[in-house]
């Protein structure tokens, strides 16, 4: 039996839930994740030369657009006037090597924030890029026989 919601009973509820089921999508997916960026130039080389994504299209100072593992995540050049605010989003790219990974950005200045594992099932660890915006690394695996990852 469902649980009753404030001010529906359960027949009603479970009208409005196939009403829901049953409704036409009004998306079909997620098409991109974009950061705005006060640099350009600083953050393509960022995302590209030190995180190794593919550039697959560029417009100037206005948008860089790289492949990511069958999505798309882009850079939008801040309006010329308007600050940056980072933050809004976090972009998680996945890594089959997190200490590898964290290790080599080490090395190139990143300060990671934020590390910790989901038992059994990942590792991550978050860190910002130039403009501030955070992202994250994740790195799936097998349990091992203690149950971590």
């Amino acid at each position: 039996m469902m649980p009753a919601v404030s001010g529906h009973s359960p027949p009603e509820q479970a009208a409005a839930t196939m009403r829901a089921v049953d409704a036409p999508r009004i998306v079909n997916g997620l098409d991109l994740v974009f950061y705005w960026v006060s640099d350009m130039d600083r953050a393509v080389a960022f995302y590209r030369d030190l995180l190794g994504l593919a550039l697959g299209r560029r417009d100037g100072e206005n948008w860089a657009e790289f492949e990511a593992g069958g999505r798309r995540f882009a850079l939008h050049g801040v309006i010329e006037g308007e600050a940056v605010a980072p933050g809004g989003a976090t972009a998680v790219f996945s890594v089959d090597d997190l200490d590898r990974a964290r290790t080599e950005l080490l090395a190139h200045g990143v300060a990671f924030e934020h590390e910790g594992d989901v038992q059994g099932y990942a590792r991550f660890a978050s860190c910002r890029d130039p403009d501030g915006n955070t992202l994250q690394l994740i790195e799936y695996g097998v349990p091992r026989s203690d149950g971590s990852v």
